[in-house]
């Protein structure tokens, strides 16, 4: 769903792309720089049960991951190493953000229940992406699934932020509910249409 307003903030964040790259900062620089941002705004403040200054921390250095695309796109300087990076860097980051959250709820947070439900959200969110990644490096397609990383992403960041402000965690609980399930479901569909897919191309 979030994909859909990828365009938007690709050209609203345009001049920015087009000032670093005048000042000779690579794409691949930002993309390291902005993993280093989300990872720090997640594993030093959320531990400490700070959520709303993580998740503000971690919003500030999100965006590079539209910025860093942009920019190459704009250098003519795109290459598969610099797509790999920020493929590998995305799944560092996520991580981050649901370790973090672990390290919540086994501190101040003080629920086994969603520690383990945020491991599942970190699990089974990994599993969608390196899902898709294998299907395409064997030559299918496994771009399905109602648990986009953007949309698990933004979902995350958002229920956070709102749990902090308004004092009412249920927000959060309800949001991770809802990412292990669709999660799961998303890895469900990537298999059946995979198998799909290599089933008609085994049949005579």
């Amino acid at each position: 769903m979030m994909e859909h307003f990828r365009a938007f903030f690709t050209a609203l964040l345009s001049p920015v792309a087009k000032l670093l790259l005048a000042l000779r900062i690579s794409p691949d620089a930002v993309t390291i720089v902005g993993t280093l941002g989300v990872a720090a705004g997640a594993l030093v403040f959320f531990p400490r049960g700070e959520l709303l200054t993580g998740v503000l921390v971690i919003t500030a250095f999100v965006f590079s991951d539209l910025i860093d695309g942009h920019m190459a796109r704009l250098s003519g300087r795109t290459s598969r190493f610099g797509a790999f990076l920020d493929s590998t860097l995305d799944r560092i980051g996520d991580g981050a953000i649901f370790g973090g959250l672990v390290l919540y709820f086994a501190g101040p947070g003080d629920s086994r229940l969603y520690l383990t439900l945020t491991l599942v959200c970190l699990v089974m969110g990994s599993v969608t992406s390196y899902a898709r990644a294998r299907a395409e490096s064997l030559g299918f397609t496994a771009k399905v699934g109602i648990a986009e990383r953007a949309d698990r992403l933004v979902a995350i960041l958002v229920a956070t932020g709102l749990s902090a402000i308004f004092d009412v965690p249920g927000i959060l609980y309800a949001v991770l509910w809802a990412l292990a399930v669709a999660s799961t479901i998303t890895v469900v569909q990537r298999t059946w249409v995979v198998h799909r897919q290599a089933s008609a191309a085994s049949a005579p």
